[in-house]
């Protein structure tokens, strides 16, 4: 998820474990806490954009991770506030932090590395877009007032319940549409007869109703897209070639196999006038609703390695405008 309901998610926690011992200063700490697993972003500063791909939600995201900076983290805190908190209570605060960073990440397309170092293996649920107001607003709200209410108040406790509890049935409500979306697609990919040996469904930007679907093999993808609303069972989709032979010069490349593996096999390759583009088709289009040929939202320039910045940022919400919201919300109303 987005840095800011990481913190205002840990800030809730914070205040749910520590904040009747140590009031408004366990909202800090609980949201620095919940952070922590993010500081894989300084990589960044010296990774090529490939390595830095897999750095990212990698080991800072595993079980081990959690472990181990749970544990170092409490004897810390428990020497620098003494005897006033149980050291019990700090392995709580840590561990709940840094274990719901992890699990919430993994609903979304990227992939996170759970099991690193032993699996390079990155697990994505894909039954949450990254920046998700709907999941967000609760631990806004909540965190906002516990700031603004004085410590000694007597119903903190409630906008913790509040902003976890409303959250967290959130989250219950997408996998219900994710499990519901997944049996159509099935049944709608089976009827089209469209080939395939692997697909997946992923929600479209800042909502949980209209998904994206991929569904292809070693030769080529269909793409369409599905609404929770939709009265028909069907979908329109676009063909992308995967154009595997553009990749045979430059087959055992460092950078082509790191894009391979973070891609799990969903991605295509294509001619951008003389520049040869990578496309990891797991983030979608650049708004596809309207047009099924547009690009895709994640591209990365093979002969121009130096060019790849902001490589999953890029193409997010390009040429949004009104006009682009006005279409995705039409769709999500249904065929």
């Amino acid at each position: 998820m987005d840095s800011l309901t990481h913190l205002a998610l840990g800030a809730c926690i914070g205040e749910a474990i520590l904040g009747k011992k140590m009031g408004k200063k366990a909202m800090l700490i609980g949201a620095l806490a919940n952070t922590i697993p993010d500081l894989d972003f300084v990589a960044a500063f010296w990774l090529d954009a490939d390595d830095n791909l897999l750095a990212h939600r990698g080991f800072t995201h595993s079980f081990l991770f959690v472990a181990i900076s749970t544990f170092f983290l409490a004897l810390l805190f428990r020497r620098v506030y003494k005897h006033r908190i149980h050291l019990n209570q700090w392995l709580w605060l840590f561990g709940l932090e840094m274990l719901s960073h992890i699990l919430i990440d993994a609903c979304n397309s990227y992939g996170t590395g759970w099991f690193e170092p032993f699996s390079h293996y990155r697990v994505s649920f894909n039954t949450i877009f990254v920046a998700d107001p709907f999941f967000s607003v609760w631990v806004g709200i909540a965190s906002i007032v516990l700031l603004v209410k004085k410590r000694a108040s007597s119903n903190r406790m409630f906008w913790v319940k509040f902003g976890i509890g409303l959250s967290g049935l959130y989250v219950g409500y997408c996998t219900f549409n994710k499990y519901h979306v997944d049996k159509d697609v099935k049944e709608i990919i089976t009827k089209q007869h469209i080939p395939h040996d692997q697909y997946f469904t992923s929600p479209t930007p800042i909502n949980n109703w209209l998904w994206y679907v991929v569904a292809g093999n070693s030769e080529g993808f269909h793409i369409g897209y599905y609404s929770v609303f939709d009265r028909k069972k069907e979908i329109q989709s676009t063909y992308f070639p995967k154009n595997e032979k553009l990749l045979q010069p430059m087959y055992d490349h460092e950078d082509i196999i790191h894009l391979k593996r973070f891609s799990k096999g969903f991605y295509t390759v294509e001619n951008w006038n003389d520049t040869l583009v990578f496309n990891d088709l797991r983030f979608g289009q650049i708004a596809g609703w309207e047009n099924p040929h547009e690009k895709f939202v994640f591209y990365y320039y093979l002969q121009h390695p130096l060019d790849n910045s902001l490589l999953v940022q890029r193409g997010r919400f390009k040429k949004w405008d009104s006009e682009t919201m006005q279409s995705l919300i039409q769709r999500i109303r249904g065929n």
